[in-house]
């Protein structure tokens, strides 16, 4: 997984073109280092699944 990839998936998150995405175990450190550089990063919600998957969402105010 590109930087590139991981930025056009998380801008389609914020716009709410995709409902949730699903990073694999490979993937997951990836993607995560480059969600956290986000300044909305508390924004998304992970929900870890068996087998080292994580389904991420966009839910602004969800930690409140």
């Amino acid at each position: 997984m590109e930087k590139e990839e991981v930025s056009l998936l998380l801008q389609q998150l914020r716009n709410k073109e995709i409902e949730s995405y699903l990073v694999s175990k490979a993937d997951f450190h990836t993607f995560r280092v480059i969600l956290l550089q986000q300044e909305d990063a508390i924004d998304f919600r992970g929900n870890a699944q068996h087998g080292g998957q994580t389904i991420y969402t966009y839910e602004p105010g969800w930690t409140k």
